[in-house]
């Protein structure tokens, strides 16, 4: 089964930026499009962005599109979340997963892999 690991987040001001990685293993990432998720407290987890296996195609939620960029480096095995322009509502616990319905970002149903996440505060 693909695993994947995020890792990047902290804490950042308003207005600040932060990369996140998701590095896979031990298929490389043309085995699916992946997306990246958040878990914003008191909310369902959501699809941020995702980028397709083929031809890395990219797609955004319409509340991050302009302020956050995905892409992956098929060498490094990792898909890279770049955020800018931070908001406090971005906060949350960021995941990447298999995005089977990219360019719906939709969480997967029946995914029971999801890693531990990387935390995203967003404060001043």
């Amino acid at each position: 089964q693909l695993q994947l690991v995020e890792s990047g987040g902290g804490l950042v001001q308003p207005g600040g930026s932060l990369r996140l990685s998701c590095t896979a293993s031990p298929f490389t990432l043309d085995y699916s499009p992946i997306g990246w998720f958040r878990q914003t407290p008191g909310k369902d987890r959501e699809g941020v962005s995702c980028i397709s296996s083929s031809d890395a195609s990219t797609y955004y939620a319409d509340s991050v599109k302009g302020r956050f960029t995905i892409s992956k480096d098929n060498a490094k095995n990792t898909v890279y979340l770049q955020m800018t322009t931070l908001k406090p509502e971005d906060t949350g616990v960021y995941y990447c997963a298999p995005a089977p319905w990219c360019p719906n970002i939709v969480v997967p149903s029946g995914y029971d892999a999801w890693g531990q996440g990387t935390q995203v505060t967003v404060s001043s």
